[in-house]
């Protein structure tokens, strides 16, 4: 339980404080090359010449790199056309950099180790219109390794931990937000998912944080857990939305797409084996989607509003 709250405090901090450090199909930024400072200058240094006579300063006009403000996805780079119009093409995986450790490789759903993200991403895009490309997916973070099968059983224990695992996640940031700030003040004061008035979130996980009758962070057994949510329904009500709202992001319409899940699930996969078979047993239509009403009955909540009336 312990390992499963500091994974998600990482996750959380990261997606509240800066929300979207590129997702997996998310765009990005090229940066041009040409405008970075060379290495040693310094304003007050001496220049060859300093001392000459003056003379008419003429103005240099450096033509804009149309790549400078072009967005690619990731495994696409940016480049020029015979127009000197910015495109997109896929990324060579050799020009991929060197990866520092075991911790940067990755699974892809091919199970096939890659390098990194980046090597992973530059070989999907590779494949891009092909059926072997549309199949491959990132599955979970580090190298292949064998995942035991989900039994039956450890499926429907699956959703007790994830639950209380979401509580106490929300729990320890609300905790430690004050010191460490990790919910800022912009995320304090912003209006919910899609802008429809939610109150700030510590606002509503201390209400859950000063109930006498929480059930402390801890290795519970499932029988626990599960008494626990029938006595203690409305507590894990906002956890399990709060979750969807930080997932749904590219595009915000109340569907989670495997991209979208990919911050949660690939990390989750090596700690827990039944994360891939919870996630598919949740698309009830089998539509590659997971819709709020799915994922909410996955967890076993029932209602699509918060407490209040307040509209996820």
């Amino acid at each position: 339980m312990r390992a499963w709250i500091f994974f998600l405090l990482c996750l959380a901090g990261k997606a509240l404080a800066a929300p979207q450090e590129a997702l997996p199909d998310e765009t990005e930024v090229i940066e041009d090359p040409t405008t970075e400072e060379p290495v040693g200058a310094n304003p007050v240094q001496v220049e060859v010449g300093e001392f000459e006579e003056p003379t008419e300063d003429v103005e240099e006009i450096v033509a804009e790199n149309p790549c400078q403000n072009h967005h690619c996805k990731h495994g696409k780079v940016c480049e020029v056309d015979d127009n000197n119009s910015p495109m997109c093409v896929c990324q060579d995986p050799s020009s991929c950099p060197a990866t520092a450790g075991v911790f940067e490789k990755v699974c892809g759903t091919d199970n096939k180790t890659y390098d990194s993200s980046c090597h992973f991403f530059a070989t999907k895009c590779a494949l891009e219109g092909t059926k072997k490309g549309h199949k491959l997916h990132l599955d979970y973070i580090g190298p292949c390794k064998f995942i035991p099968a989900c039994l039956d059983t450890e499926l429907t224990e699956f959703p007790l931990r994830m639950r209380d695992w979401l509580k106490n996640v929300l729990i320890t940031l609300y905790e430690r937000d004050e010191d460490n700030n990790l919910l800022t003040e912009k995320q304090k004061l912003k209006v919910g998912h899609r802008g429809r008035g939610l109150p700030p979130l510590p606002w509503q996980v201390k209400k859950i944080h000063e109930n006498e009758k929480r059930l402390e962070a801890g290795d519970h057994t499932v029988e626990l857990l599960a008494r626990d949510f029938e006595k203690n329904y409305n507590m894990y009500i906002f956890p399990v939305h709060w979750q969807f709202g930080q997932l749904d992001q590219h595009p915000i319409d109340g569907y989670l797409s495997h991209t979208e899940l990919a911050p949660l699930r690939a990390p989750l996969i090596p700690m827990e084996h039944c994360t891939t078979r919870f996630f598919e047993a949740c698309d009830l239509d089998n539509d590659k989607y997971i819709a709020l009403e799915e994922w909410a009955s996955c967890f076993g909540i029932k209602e699509r509003k918060y407490p209040g009336g307040m509209v996820l």
